[in-house]
């Protein structure tokens, strides 16, 4: 593990030595930036977003981390003692520091595969109507004329194809939520 605090950090930083950050950070197993400042951190996340071009998930519990939060692709704010800015700047937010393994490893692998099968699935419904448009065509002489009322296409939409997936991504879940939390490589097949 690799362990910086702030002044070092700013040594770093400052001295342009970033490069060489990264790829002693990269041959570590975690990394823990200590006594920095909100311009570090925030720092810090776009420098490995920028350098190593991966996707970032940063994690706070008061204003400190909103920069941050806001930095990362993925912010997590925490509400505690510190107040409730990090939670009002993050994407989504937990009580405490033990709920993340749920929220990344359940409800993260849950909506990763809700929404791949939902793009298939709308795929799928507008190439059907696409076709059908397509088809209709060659029966009226390509004139041009619609087969279907404005008013009907619209309701169809709202009812007809509006149900099952509301229904599809509230309900579906692959896997239960124990064997996602047992098995935690089940997050890494699902990519």
């Amino acid at each position: 593990g690799l362990v910086i605090d702030g002044r070092t950090l700013d040594t770093v930083l400052q001295g342009g030595l970033e490069e060489k950050l990264l790829e002693l950070a990269q041959h570590c197993r975690s990394v823990l930036c200590c006594c920095s400042t909100p311009l570090q951190k925030s720092t810090l996340v776009k420098l490995v977003r920028r350098q190593l071009r991966v996707m970032t998930l940063s994690i706070g519990d008061g204003a400190n981390d909103v920069s941050m939060i806001q930095a990362a692709d993925v912010g997590i704010g925490i509400s505690g003692q510190e107040g409730m800015q990090a939670v009002m700047a993050s994407d989504f937010a937990i009580s405490r520091f033990k709920h993340l393994k749920k929220l990344l490893l359940v409800h993260g692998h849950w909506c990763y595969a809700r929404l791949a099968k939902m793009v298939i699935y709308f795929f799928y419904k507008n190439v059907c109507y696409a076709n059908l448009l397509f088809w209709y065509q060659f029966f009226c002489g390509f004139s041009g004329s619609t087969m279907i009322d404005y008013w009907q296409m619209i309701f169809f939409n709202l009812f007809f194809t509006s149900v099952p997936p509301l229904l599809f991504g509230v309900l579906d879940q692959d896997v239960s939520a124990e064997t996602l939390l047992r098995l935690p490589e089940l997050y890494k097949n699902g990519q």
